[in-house]
């Protein structure tokens, strides 16, 4: 993990730093079996962020803790992108979901692992799947 994602998360409380490490090792998980490649991780906009290395396979998904909302963690997908309708479809009630592109969940909860799986399956093969349908 880069020094700059880690000097990011330092700052949030211990749950929020748990989870994100869960789901790093998960979104490197699921980019390997889908056969998507190695995932580039960096900073968006001050939030993790990890998006296939391979150009035109899938878009960026991004992890944030706030202050503002102290005990939820936000996944964040490409506002352009019909990605948090087709999670708020497949996963009613799993998320708080805010516009197109913010899906946040309790950090006092079990993380949904099966959504939050599929979400990263769904971003990181985005462009892969338009181009096939």
């Amino acid at each position: 993990m880069s020094l700059d994602i880690l000097n990011q998360i330092d700052r949030w409380p211990e749950t929020a730093q748990q989870h994100l490490l869960a789901l790093r090792a998960l979104f490197h998980e699921v980019a390997q079996d889908a056969g998507i490649g190695p995932l580039d991780e960096s900073l968006k906009w001050g939030q993790p962020s990890w998006r296939p290395r391979k150009a035109r396979m899938g878009t960026t998904l991004r992890l944030n803790w706030s202050p503002d909302a102290p005990a939820h963690l936000a996944a964040y997908v490409d506002c352009k992108t019909d990605l948090a309708s087709q999670m708020s479809t497949r996963f009613p009630g799993q998320f708080h979901y805010a516009g197109r592109r913010a899906m946040s969940f309790a950090l006092a909860q079990p993380m949904p692992e099966a959504a939050l799986r599929q979400l990263a399956l769904l971003t990181f093969t985005y462009h892969r799947a338009k181009r096939s349908a």
